[in-house]
């Protein structure tokens, strides 16, 4: 509904200009859109994620993390220890353990049993660095 105002000692009324809330509704072929891309990618049709890390909640936070898991279990398997990598990731000692869980292999929690060479069986504990 539009209303037309009257100011005083107006002869005319003026109208008011109707706008359609939203602009004309295009086909996606006449909009313009320029691919910017991110601090990731050139452009989004070259992105190489398989969907866009902004889409999903977190989804930067979550990459970011995972590379740096990736860097303290490369890290750790060069012989750094648990200390070592909480002060140079600025981070606490449970995090890196965290950290090395989620990309470390699992290790068998029961020893394994062996035979020694009087033919009895031995009990043999395994660490993760064998």
């Amino acid at each position: 509904m539009d209303f037309t105002t009257r100011e005083i000692g107006d002869a005319e009324p003026e109208e008011k200009e109707t706008i359609e809330p939203h602009g004309p509704d295009l086909p996606p072929e006449y909009c313009r859109y320029k691919d910017e891309g991110c601090e990731y990618a050139v452009s989004c049709l070259g992105c190489p994620f398989p969907q866009c890390l902004y889409d999903e909640p977190r989804g930067r936070q979550r990459w970011m993390k995972g590379l740096r898991n990736k860097e303290i279990n490369r890290l750790f398997r060069d012989g750094r220890r648990v200390k070592e990598l909480a002060l140079m990731f600025g981070v606490s000692l449970r995090t890196i353990q965290r950290a090395l869980k989620s990309t470390l292999p699992a290790t068998p929690a029961k020893p394994e049993a062996t035979t020694g060479e009087t033919g009895k069986v031995e009990q043999r504990r395994t660490n993760g660095n064998d």
